[in-house]
């Protein structure tokens, strides 16, 4: 065995708390999430007993207040926990960033009274959420939805389908954007709709080239009748909505996508360091150390970037454009790392039995998802050289 193993990753926590904090999730993480990652992946098998463990251990509501049963937690410390929840097994990780993603709406911009009265169960409670913005026909253009709701008295009824919505048909409540009024992004409004409400089914799952732990699937709305009461916001306020939440969201796939570079970096040097060829470790060659380094530096940048943005978040800044930034590295640089991680374990890395290959398949999908980088690139240069011109 090698004395140059992985080594864990130094943080900087602002408190006390936010150590004992991540020493928790890393025992979670060793113990009930790392252990079953391969097995349950390839089963395409959904740990939900995983997610009532993390919602009874207070790590489902991490950065909303306590006094409805979050953890009262900055961005930077929740996204920390994300990148080790990731590392571990990314569907927990994205699981958890999509949760948050799908409380947002009602944490930010809900009543005193809707927050009372829905938000300590989707917090702490065990619920799972989902977030329904995407459509068959409307994914990158998310302005042209075409999903209704019709108002009827104080009942809203809602029809259309939802396309590529993570947890879709095993969630327990949806934050569902939907046209309330005129084309376009003014005509949007937000609800928040139960997992039972008659009319609500989930489709088939997608078949996909990896996360075949997380369920991915059409959200269908036939006649879905939502009281007035589970409008969050005003009426045409939705698509702000959504985008407000998408650039928190952005952030939390940064951090995902950190973890999983983190763990194919781990593995590549745990190969690396233990693997001998012409009588010494791989990792005494030099173009191999210099694909390590390159490696690390890329992990290094985009944690620096995620958590620069996330303090500009919790200080009240703004960090639209920061998010973009983060996600677009940070994706990208697992898509890099992980690709490396499996050129450096050679034939073995192609193979099933060890776990880069799966990290390679998984980092794909975070450069698509909660928009694809292409569009990070249009809002970075929109901040940069302001609006195209029409």
């Amino acid at each position: 065995m090698s004395d140059r193993a992985p080594q864990p990753v130094e943080r900087q926590l602002p408190t006390e708390e936010a150590r004992d904090l991540l020493a928790l999730v890393r025992e979670i993480a060793q113990r009930e999430i790392a252990p079953k990652a391969a097995e349950e992946e390839d089963a395409g098998r959904f740990p939900r007993e995983v997610f009532t463990l993390l919602s009874a251990s207070g790590l489902l509501g991490l950065p909303y207040p306590a006094e409805y049963g979050g953890g009262d937690q900055p961005y930077e410390v929740y996204l920390q926990v994300l990148e080790e929840l990731a590392a571990a097994r990314l569907t927990v990780g994205l699981g958890v960033s999509v949760h948050t993603l799908a409380s947002y709406a009602l944490a930010t911009y809900g009543s005193k009274q809707q927050q009372v009265e829905h938000l300590p169960a989707m917090l702490g409670g065990g619920l799972l959420g989902a977030y329904c913005l995407s459509e068959p026909s409307s994914g990158s253009d998310a302005a042209s939805l075409r999903t209704k709701a019709v108002r009827e008295g104080d009942t809203w009824v809602i029809d259309g389908s939802k396309a590529w919505i993570t947890h879709g048909g095993i969630a327990d409540f949806y934050t569902v954007m939907a046209r309330t009024g005129e084309d376009g992004p003014r005509g949007i409004t937000a609800f928040l709709v139960p997992a039972d409400a008659p009319g609500l089914s989930g489709a088939t799952p997608e078949r996909k080239m990896g996360l075949k732990g997380s369920p991915t699937a059409q959200v269908h709305f036939d006649g879905v009748r939502v009281p007035d009461g589970r409008r969050i916001g005003e009426e045409g306020q939705g698509f702000s909505i959504a985008l407000s939440a998408l650039d928190s969201g952005r952030l939390g796939i940064a951090a995902c996508a950190v973890g999983l570079a983190q763990a194919a970096l781990d593995e590549a040097v745990r190969y690396a360091t233990e693997r001998r060829q012409f009588g010494r470790p791989i990792a005494d060659f030099q173009g191999l150390r210099f694909m390590l380094a390159d490696m690390v530096t890329q992990i290094e940048a985009g944690r620096a970037l995620y958590l620069a943005a996330a303090r500009l978040r919790d200080a009240g800044r703004p960090f639209a454009k920061q998010a973009a930034m983060a996600k677009l590295h940070c994706t990208d640089t697992a898509m890099k790392v992980t690709t490396d991680a499996v050129q450096i374990l050679g034939g073995y890395g192609y193979t099933a039995d060890f776990p880069a290959e799966r990290y390679m398949r998984e980092a794909k999908v975070l450069q698509i998802v909660e928009g694809t980088n292409q569009i990070q690139r249009m809002v970075i240069a929109r901040h940069v050289a302001g609006p195209e011109d029409r």
